[in-house]
């Protein structure tokens, strides 16, 4: 049993343990070319969970039964892959497929075109729970905890929000109406799944550990109630592939239980490096995850977009016909306030949730 190496794709592993991690799923380790090629049948995995590996890393294993993945700089055992199977690394078909894009500029496309060659696909025994020892482990709760812990709440209806951003009191008045509209359904108890991605992320994104802080003062705060709001960390790295990741991201909220949806604007989207426009249409992802195959247990509940209402100083959703009332506050603007030690205006975020902001621009500005 040979040793291998794996680095762009170690992040990919945490996300996927074996199958009794994993209800309602069909992945039990990194894809297979055949299975690359078409997935047949109602089942969606919009994203491949690829191995790139090297010419001389194919020619080193091409002829083992499995061989050992280790991780780190002390070499440490992660799993053994078994049954593997070679074929080429097309990057160029993988990209425009998956990004719907040619621009290598991209983030995530830069590493897919500087990794290996190959791929090798085949089923993963994992010999422990991955921990990243990062403080953060205790919120890395698999789906069957999860599911676990939505029962223990006596949760009737599990709604999902994914983000990657701090959350303001725009995005919390979404999921605040959504739990609304569940118990005008009927529903006793829906429980959010507050469910930051904690994967890798571009380097202008605000770390986990910051967004995490930064959640948990919202809950402090009040502005979204801790008793019906479970806040756990979706280990997926950030692909940015717009409505072809989308579907991935809510397929893996069915595997914790998840029954509805919260699909925002241009999720998983990002601007063209090259030419600063958006990627993907902002109502794409919307529209695939409604048409989308494979995802019948899960209903989507669209994106109202919030802005922030100068007349009344608080975050509403936007009425285009008072559009005067209204400011949009960007991510940049944001950033500046928060950078420079100025105060958002008052109700655009949670005070306590701000200072956690502020604090790390602040930290950031001073080392730079």
């Amino acid at each position: 049993m040979l040793m291998f190496h794996f680095f762009l794709s170690c992040h990919l592993l945490h996300c996927h343990l074996p199958a009794s991690h994993l209800p309602e799923t069909d992945i039990d380790g990194f894809s297979r070319g055949t299975r690359n090629a078409a997935i047949c049948g109602t089942v969606n995995q919009s994203v491949p969970i690829v191995l790139p590996i090297t010419e001389g890393d194919k020619e080193r294993l091409e002829n083992c039964s499995s061989f050992l993945l280790t991780y780190g700089e002390d070499d440490s055992p992660v799993a053994i892959l078994s049954a593997p199977e070679f074929f080429p690394h097309n990057k160029e078909e993988r990209v425009c497929r998956q990004w719907g894009t040619s621009t290598r500029e991209h983030p995530y496309v830069k590493m897919v075109m500087a990794s290996g060659d190959w791929l090798v696909g085949g089923d993963l025994k994992v010999f422990e729970r991955i921990r990243w020892g990062d403080g953060l482990d205790s919120f890395r709760l698999t789906p069957n905890e999860l599911r676990k812990e939505f029962s223990r709440r006596g949760a009737d209806a599990i709604f999902a929000f994914q983000l990657r951003n701090p959350i303001h009191n725009g995005h919390a008045i979404l999921m605040t109406e959504t739990r609304k509209r569940l118990e005008e359904k009927g529903f006793n108890h829906p429980v959010l799944l507050l469910h930051p991605l904690g994967g890798w992320t571009k380097a202008d994104d605000v770390p986990l550990d910051v967004r995490m802080k930064q959640h948990q003062a919202v809950l402090e705060d009040g502005v979204l109630d801790p008793s019906n709001t479970v806040l756990a960390i979706f280990p997926s790295p950030m692909m940015y592939a717009g409505p072809t990741e989308v579907q991935w991201h809510a397929k893996a909220r069915i595997a914790c239980g998840a029954q509805f949806y919260i699909v925002g604007r241009d999720p998983a989207g990002m601007p063209n490096p090259e030419t600063g426009k958006d990627l993907y249409d902002a109502t794409h992802g919307r529209k695939v995850l409604q048409l989308a195959p494979g995802l019948p247990q899960l209903e989507i509940v669209p994106f109202r977009v919030a802005a922030y209402n100068t007349q009344n100083q608080r975050m509403e959703f936007f009425d285009p016909e008072r559009r005067d009332e209204f400011e949009f506050i960007s991510g940049t603007k944001m950033r500046r306030l928060a950078a420079s030690g100025e105060e958002p205006p008052q109700g655009f975020m949670a005070p306590r949730a701000w200072k956690v902001l502020k604090s790390f621009y602040e930290s950031r500005s001073d080392k730079s």
